[in-house]
């Protein structure tokens, strides 16, 4: 890796037509996060520096909105008219310093990674003056075929322009390229229009280079790194890719996943040592897992944060705001949100805890609810440590069940409960006597 100062340009202008969506395309997501957050996040985990310029196109505000929220210290740039590649990245002209190193990458190739991007800027520190990221395709069929000579690059022949012998070609163009600084806009701003399309290829800067007497290398890396992303179909193959990765990285770092391909993750879902994670479970952004947790079969998480010790599910749901502390058990059937569950609780069954705190040793009887919405706003249930809330009972909040109070199964709690108290809420029952054969008319004999 070389430690030469670097900007990025990512290209994000597709609108994805054949996505068949309003979205953008580099706004469709895998593992829970846009296309376009991937490519973000391997540059700033990457050795290249923080700087990055992202290339859009016209109206697409939400891309940009969403560049400057991941990376604060992008600056956005609007291709006006789509003139091909080396137009995109001339968008970014302002940029594009004549002291920095220059890598242009693409929005929708969300399986980058960072060592990959380290290995390119490593070439060109070793004295390359382009650098081109290439895969050995399994079908080179439709791919730009690189045409090197020993190590070095002589350019890059699109599909439909290759003759019989480069077809046979299976290195091929990843589209990633990097330049030496001071040579970016000079060579970009030499290329042509003259083909089918009228368009500026990016391509064409290695013949041009070339050409001058520089040195241009192809550095490889897996095929699946830099699959791009143009169907609904490609879409779900990236994410078939990204999970795979993702299910390695959590069962190397101490978890394991009992049938891992029905397993699905977020980006940034976090899983401690020893978590045991059984089939068909989802987790959605923003999950963060102790050690020594139990995920049982069929269970949704997102938003949540799950302590040491915990088990969850089966067929449970914890939704964002969710915090189950160390040792607590969440049941079957249990939703949780907004809420806290503290150390040793238990909720086992059949029920609904949202904007509540549940103290430590408290027991949650099943079927209980705690009632937050009142049709305008939410609010919020405090059940004291170690309290016992009977089953079938509802909480209607605002309301604080206290430390150790006992409510009846089958109240419905409309005030506060003192520490210690029994609350029940709930008619008395009444019996009455010979009431089926009044009611009832006797049966004939069949």
């Amino acid at each position: 890796m070389s430690d030469r100062p670097c900007i990025h340009v990512v290209l994000a202008a597709g609108e994805g037509t054949r996505m068949r969506s309003k979205l953008p395309k580099v706004m469709h997501a895998i593992a829970g996060e846009p296309m376009l957050g991937h490519v973000l996040a391997a540059l700033g985990s990457s050795g290249g520096g923080t700087d990055c310029a992202v290339v859009v196109g016209p109206g697409m505000e939400q891309v940009a909105r969403f560049a400057v929220a991941q990376r604060p210290d992008a600056s956005v740039h609007v291709q006006s008219e789509r003139l091909g590649t080396a137009h995109a990245v001339l968008s970014a002209r302002g940029a594009i310093s004549p002291d920095r190193d220059v890598i242009v990458l693409y929005g929708d190739t969300p399986l980058v990674q960072p060592e990959t991007l380290d290995s390119l800027r490593g070439a060109i520190g070793d004295g390359a003056d382009l650098a081109v990221l290439a895969f050995e395709a399994a079908n080179p069929a439709g791919y730009g075929r690189l045409i090197v000579e020993g190590d070095r690059l002589l350019a890059i022949r699109e599909d439909r322009d290759a003759s019989p012998e480069e077809k046979e070609i299976s290195l091929c163009n990843s589209g990633v390229i990097a330049f030496r600084s001071g040579l970016a806009i000079d060579l970009l701003d030499a290329i042509g229009n003259d083909n089918a399309k009228g368009e500026y290829y990016l391509t064409d800067a290695v013949e041009i280079a070339v050409a001058r007497g520089l040195s241009a290398v192809a550095v490889k890396c897996p095929e699946a790194e830099v699959q791009g992303v143009n169907t609904r179909a490609q879409l779900a193959a990236a994410e078939a890719a990204l999970q795979a990765r993702l299910r390695r990285r959590a069962m190397d770092g101490g978890a394991t996943l009992v049938a891992p391909e029905t397993v699905f993750l977020s980006s940034d879902t976090v899983l401690g040592r020893d978590v045991v994670v059984e089939p068909n479970v989802f987790f959605g952004p923003g999950v963060t897992i102790g050690d020594d947790v139990a995920i049982r079969a069929f269970s949704h998480i997102e938003g949540a944060t799950i302590s040491d010790g915990a088990t969850v599910g089966p067929y449970a749901r914890l939704r964002p705001g969710a915090g189950i502390g160390e040792g607590a058990r969440i049941g079957n059937f249990v939703e949780v949100k907004a809420a806290a569950v503290e150390a040793g609780a238990k909720v086992n069954h059949l029920s609904y805890i949202g904007d509540a705190r549940v103290g430590a040793g408290a027991n949650i009887g099943a079927g209980t609810i705690t009632c937050n919405y009142d049709g305008t706003a939410k609010h919020h249930t405090d059940i004291g440590a170690g309290a016992f809330i009977g089953s079938n009972s509802a909480l209607v909040a605002p309301v604080r069940i206290g430390d150790r109070a006992y409510v009846g199964s089958g109240s419905v709690i409309t005030s506060d409960v003192a520490a210690d108290a029994l609350a029940i809420a709930r008619a008395r029952q009444v019996d009455v006597p010979d009431w089926t054969p009044r009611r009832v008319p006797r049966r004939k004999p069949d």
